[in-house]
């Protein structure tokens, strides 16, 4: 019997020596961020469902690189490059996430399972009880979309990569997942990885913007006598109906996202229960898993660090901090518009990761004033600014593909 030496019989450290020295750093580096964000995830300070198996999947996927056949370095989790039909059929019998990855996330059906349970969870009536305002919250929220476009175009990315790049800026994944496996496929990987990782590290960033630029005396502005007309279910049903054809008809490259979307909001709004924790729930909590278990099995160093990503990191970091910005401005001009009545923390709700960045200024309107309630409002700019983020998207789909 040959001896086995100790590099061939613990190959992921073998791989690691004879590694480049940037991908040997960038493994190192990429397991100890998965261990971070499963810390943070834990304690939540990110969204727990999303980041501990993405985290644990990062730290995973950049140890367990081995020799494959021919001396092709590589791992058995999933490969995102693969196309060949024969090829692709070979290896989804070998690489377990292969099939996950091919019938569900690269195709955008993960995406569209998110929306929908996103919709179930969809209270579509503080939209329509102060329609005007949340649209424009939304639309100043949707600053760092319009800003970074030019300035990736002008970094040297065609305009379908920076329009991809340029939707992370709406802080809505599943948006940015499908707008850049449709305009930009060869680095849907870093966008979809860049845009998710970004939307979980900003928002926990985002309070700390909050205090610098708001006085705690406008933070703690209260609003429950603000409420707004009541809405019925009929009329929330209705709504749903209409918007989800006008925007098929007007952006039928979206048309998934939004049928699945609003198809949540019918369900909801029907009373049709068993549905609704069908897709709130097993739907929503399954896909959200598996979105971030195999976007953590994504972030293989080999991946991450052509030069290009580089770049994706900037422009995401800038898209979501312009965003933030410019929803806490639109929150001053409403403000300032209805004489001091307004609570300018609203406006960083526009940033449309439902319910997160409602629920943040919430928690900071009760600290600064234990009786300030601005969460309807919140919510309200909350879901215009998914309806706006989709919109927008679409537009650019359009425009573009």
């Amino acid at each position: 019997m040959e001896s086995i030496s100790f590099l061939d019989l613990f190959q992921g450290i073998a791989t690691l020596v004879a590694s480049e020295p940037k991908i040997m750093i960038g493994r190192i580096v990429l397991m100890l961020l998965g261990f971070l964000l499963i810390y943070l995830g834990s304690r939540n300070v990110l969204e727990p469902l999303l980041m501990i198996p993405m985290g644990l999947g990062m730290s995973s996927i950049n140890a367990g690189v081995m020799f494959l056949e021919g001396g092709k370095i590589g791992t058995l989790f999933v490969d995102p490059l693969m196309s060949d039909p024969t090829d692709l059929v070979n290896i989804m019998q070998i690489n377990w996430l292969q099939p996950i990855y091919t019938l569900t996330f690269s195709n955008g059906l993960i995406a569209c399972l998110v929306f929908m349970g996103i919709g179930v969870l969809l209270d579509v009536g503080y939209v329509m009880a102060r329609p005007f305002q949340s649209m424009f919250i939304a639309l100043f929220a949707e600053l760092g979309t319009i800003v970074v476009y030019p300035i990736a175009v002008a970094l040297g990315l065609t305009p379908q990569e920076a329009a991809s790049v340029a939707t992370i800026g709406g802080a809505d994944g599943p948006m940015v997942l499908f707008t850049s496996l449709v305009l930009a496929k060869h680095l849907f990987v870093a966008i979809t990885v860049v845009g998710y990782l970004y939307l979980g590290l900003t928002y926990g960033c985002y309070p700390y913007l909050i205090k610098w630029l708001i006085p705690e005396r406008l933070r703690g502005i209260n609003m429950s006598d603000q409420r707004g007309p009541t809405i019925t279910r009929s009329q929330k049903l209705i709504f749903a109906v209409v918007a989800c054809t006008l925007l098929c008809l007007l952006f039928p490259v979206a048309a998934p996202l939004f049928f699945s979307l609003f198809v949540g909001v019918a369900v909801r709004e029907s009373g049709l229960e068993n549905f609704s924790n069908l897709i709130g729930e097993t739907f929503l909590y399954g896909a959200t898993f598996f979105l971030g278990l195999t976007l953590g099995v994504l972030c293989e160093a080999s991946t991450l660090l052509d030069p290009t990503v580089l770049k994706l990191l900037l422009l995401g970091m800038l898209a979501l901090l312009i965003s933030a910005l410019g929803g806490i401005a639109g929150g001053y001009v409403m403000y300032f518009a209805t004489g001091g009545k307004f609570n300018p923390m609203i406006g960083i709700a526009g940033v449309s990761c439902v319910p997160t960045t409602a629920k943040v200024v919430q928690k900071i309107a009760t600290a600064a004033n234990p009786s300030a309630i601005i969460l309807p409002q919140a919510l309200g700019a909350n879901i215009s600014g998914v309806i706006t983020s989709a919109i927008i998207a679409g537009a650019f789909i359009a425009m573009l593909r």
